[in-house]
């Protein structure tokens, strides 16, 4: 499979405050140990279950179940860079269609700045790149590249806008619950 990074099929960018000091937040720890429950609060109804692995060769990975539109995705996350501030998520993701299965690459950017004020801004950021699959897929069942690219933006830019401000509470949590435990 290769994956056409060239085109985007497509991308958004949400911020949320979260009202603790960029020192105690940890995107990374959270990550790899968000309970499944905390990720279906991060989205309802659009998460459906999520779990922590390990690729072939010891990678860390994330796996995320979600509805995005009309599409049910599950998302096989491997991490490029995990660190406190940021993450980068690399995903060969499985679409499932009212007309059928096809895969898209995502990439997911999880991404912490200080604020003034004891305060961080939390950035969750959604890239999405079509395969050769996908451009099969659309050829396959009629469907122009620029209808495929204005029906994900618009339903991956609605999800991304309801689950960020949730994903940065969550991640504050964390990160009280973890300095209050110290």
């Amino acid at each position: 499979m290769k994956v056409l990074t060239d085109k985007i099929l497509s991308e958004s960018a949400y911020s949320a405050e979260i009202n603790v000091p960029f020192e105690k937040v940890d995107i990374a720890d959270w990550l790899f140990t968000l309970p499944e429950a905390e990720y279906l609060r991060c989205c309802p109804p659009d998460h459906i279950g999520s779990g922590v692995t390990t690729t072939d060769d010891g990678r860390r990975m994330v796996i995320n179940v979600e509805m995005i539109g009309t599409g049910l995705v599950i998302q096989h996350y491997v991490a490029e860079e995990a660190t406190p501030a940021y993450c980068r998520m690399n995903s060969i993701s499985d679409v499932f269609t009212p007309v059928g299965r096809t895969q898209v690459n995502v990439i997911w950017e999880l991404i912490a700045e200080a604020m003034e004020g004891g305060r961080t801004r939390y950035t969750n950021r959604v890239t999405s790149h079509p395969t050769d699959v996908f451009m099969d897929f659309l050829a396959a069942h009629q469907q122009s590249f620029e209808q495929a690219a204005i029906a994900r933006q618009e339903a991956g830019g609605d999800h991304n806008r309801r689950e960020t401000p949730l994903f940065a509470a969550s991640i504050g949590r964390r990160a009280m619950a973890k300095a209050a435990a110290k």
